[in-house]
């Protein structure tokens, strides 16, 4: 597994681009808007645990080449820091899809942090590129995995995107069609 050089404890910050910014699972002291340059979320992931199974996978997001993306960071304290990656390891890395990065982050305030993110490996035999529409919407409607209903992920990851003034064009079509 692809380890980066942890920051230094006063900057503890997670960047969350899909679930984790509605479902982080660890705590935090401090959690703002944040901007990445250079990479964009995409549903460029076959999903084999978590939306899906090898036999029949479902899509999650990652972060792949190109581009910007609007997301959030939590600040992490300290004494959880340990924890916390740990956690984000087990979680995000259950077959090694993401290369665990470090990547400057501008938060809402104005201020530049270091945070942990994961990016696509486009090595990894998981990773789909970019998938036509009507693909997406097909493989995302079958998947099932060990947190539940691809389409959930999806319709969650939108009106989270929403909420925050996001727009993501893909997850919006796709949770048109799958509420209508």
């Amino acid at each position: 597994m692809n380890q980066p050089v942890l920051p230094a404890p006063e900057a503890n910050w997670v960047f969350g681009y899909g679930s984790l910014m509605w479902n982080p699972g660890f705590a935090f002291e401090e959690r703002q808007n944040a901007l990445i340059r250079g990479l964009h979320r995409a549903l460029c992931i076959w999903s084999h645990v978590h939306r899906g199974t090898p036999e029949k996978p479902g899509l999650v997001l990652g972060l792949d080449r190109g581009g910007s993306c609007r997301g959030v960071a939590f600040r992490v304290a300290s004494e959880h820091w340990d924890a916390t990656v740990d956690y984000l390891r087990r979680r995000e890395q259950a077959t090694s899809v993401y290369i665990e990065i470090l990547h400057e982050a501008r938060l809402e305030d104005g201020r530049h942090v270091r945070a942990l993110a994961y990016r696509a490996d486009r090595a990894h035999r998981q990773y789909c590129g970019k998938l036509p529409d009507r693909q997406l919407l097909e493989v995302v409607r079958g998947g099932v995995g060990l947190s539940g209903a691809n389409p959930d992920y999806v319709l969650a990851t939108h009106d989270h995107l929403d909420e925050l003034g996001i727009p993501d064009r893909t997850l919006a079509w796709l949770s048109h069609q799958l509420r209508g």
